[in-house]
């Protein structure tokens, strides 16, 4: 199941993931990006994706994500992970889905949920978390440093 988080606003969107996802939660998840996108008028945005308790996804969603982001990658700056305490595990589900994205993916322990978000918002802040790195940005993100409204 995908929710959305009550946090999202500005220029970052977050979801929730807990059970197996399947590819029509996918589907209906990428709507909401999709109309963020259009409504910031495709400047770039943040996502926060609290996967601490997805216990899985469907290989179809793992597909429909990968095309997504494939077709959305330049829209995309930054992506927060929220895993739990394993977050080599936690990394490997999420680098299958951002190896297209040129942003930039970083994994946060649960217990710095507040830091993934504020990081997603902005690069402004230093970072007094420790979070690991799990995906370097790429092609056209590679040297931006964005400045979110929020």
């Amino acid at each position: 199941m995908l929710e959305r988080l009550k946090e999202s606003h500005g220029a970052v969107i977050g979801f929730r993931a807990s059970g197996k996802v399947t590819a029509e939660e996918v589907e209906a998840f990428e709507e909401q990006i999709k109309f963020l996108i259009a409504e910031r008028r495709n400047r770039p945005i943040g996502i926060v994706a609290d996967l601490s308790e997805m216990e899985g996804v469907d290989w179809k969603a793992r597909w429909e994500e990968m095309r997504f982001l494939q077709k959305y990658t330049n829209h995309i700056a930054r992506i927060a992970v929220i895993g739990a305490d394993k977050w080599e595990e936690v990394a490997g589900m999420a680098i299958t889905g951002t190896a297209l994205l040129q942003g930039e993916t970083v994994y946060f322990h649960t217990s710095e949920s507040l830091h993934a978000w504020q990081w997603a918002r902005t690069s402004k802040h230093a970072m007094e978390a420790h979070p690991q790195k799990v995906y370097a940005a790429t092609g056209i993100w590679k040297d931006y440093q964005p400045e979110f409204d929020i």
